[in-house]
C-alpha cells in the first residue's frame, strides 16, 4: 500500500535522506523513530508530494507520488505536526469542505460518527480557532480519516492530547489498521509505539539503521532495564552500536 525505494531527498548538497526503501501492507502500522534531523517528516512529506523526491520512487496504493499525484492523494490521509485549519470555519464546515475536496457524496453520516468518535459533537458548530490544541489536533484527524484513505501519514499526532484523548487515537489508529489502512507514525514517544505499531524504523542521519517488525527488534535490544524496551533499542542503534537491517 505504501512504497518507497530507492529515496533521496538532498538540500543544496546536503542529503536529509539518503537512499531509503521499505513497505507499508495493509493493515501494517509502522513506526517511524529517529533523532531531530533524521529524515522522518522529509520523507512523509515526500510521500504527500509536498517535497519532490531528488531521487528514487514513491507510492500509495500503486500510483506513483510524482506522476500520478491526484490518484495517490485519494487514497492518502496525512496529519502534519502542525496542522493549518481555518480559523474562520467550524468544525463541521471543516468536514463539508474536506467531502467536497475528495468528492465524499453523502459524508453526512461519516462525518457525524467521526465527531462522536473524537468527543466533538458539542463543539461542531464552534470556529476552530477557539478550540484547544488537542481538539484542534483532533478535527485534522477527523478530516484525514472522512475519505476512508488506504494510507495514512502521522507527523507527532498526539501533540497537545489529553490522556483520554491519546487513548482515543490510538484505538482510532488500531480500527484502521483493522479495515486494511497502512499507517505511518513518526513520533518521539517511544513506549506507546510498543503496543501500537506492528512494524518500526529508525533513522539517523539519513539513513535506515534498522527496519523490520517489533517484535524482532525488541527480540534483538529488549533486554535492559529500561521502563520502554524500544527507547533502550533505540538508544543502541542511534549511539552508533548497531548498524543494519532486520
Amino acid at each position: 500500500m505504501i512504497t518507497v525505494t530507492n529515496f533521496s531527498k538532498h538540500y543544496n548538497g546536503f542529503a536529509a535522506v539518503k537512499d531509503l526503501s521499505f513497505t507499508v501492507a495493509p493493515g501494517q502500522i509502522l513506526g517511524l523513530v529517529g533523532p531531530n534531523g533524521a529524515g522522518k517528516t522529509t520523507t512523509l512529506r515526500a510521500l504527500c508530494g509536498i517535497v519532490p523526491p531528488t531521487s528514487g520512487h514513491l507510492s500509495i496504493a500503486n500510483h506513483d507520488i510524482v506522476k500520478a499525484p491526484i490518484a495517490a492523494k485519494r487514497n492518502l490521509g496525512y496529519i502534519p505536526d502542525d496542522p493549518r485549519l481555518f480559523d474562520t470555519l467550524t468544525v463541521w464546515e471543516h468536514l463539508a469542505f474536506t467531502a467536497a475536496a475528495y468528492k465524499v457524496a453523502d459524508f453526512e453520516k461519516r462525518a457525524e460518527a467521526l465527531l462522536e468518535s473524537f468527543e466533538l459533537s458539542q463543539k461542531r458548530d464552534t470556529l476552530v480557532h477557539n478550540l484547544s490544541r488537542g481538539m484542534r489536533q483532533k478535527v485534522a484527524i477527523a478530516c484525514a480519516f472522512l475519505h476512508n484513505p488506504k494510507a495514512i501519514l502521522f507527523d507527532e499526532p498526539l501533540t497537545g492530547l489529553d490522556p483520554q484523548g491519546i487513548r482515543g487515537i490510538q484505538q482510532a489508529i488500531r480500527e484502521r489498521a483493522r479495515d486494511g489502512a497502512a499507517i505511518i507514525i513518526s513520533s518521539h514517544l517511544l513506549s506507546l509505539f510498543e503496543t501500537l505499531c506492528t512494524h518500526v524504523m529508525v533513522l539517523n542521519l539519513g539513513e535506515c539503521r534498522r527496519f523490520g517488525t517489533m517484535s524482532d527488534v525488541l527480540a534483538e535490544f529488549g533486554q535492559s532495564d529500561s521502563n520502554s524496551a524500544l527507547e533502550a533499542a533505540y538508544f543502541t542503534i542511534t549511539q552508533g552500536k548497531a548498524m543494519g537491517n532486520v
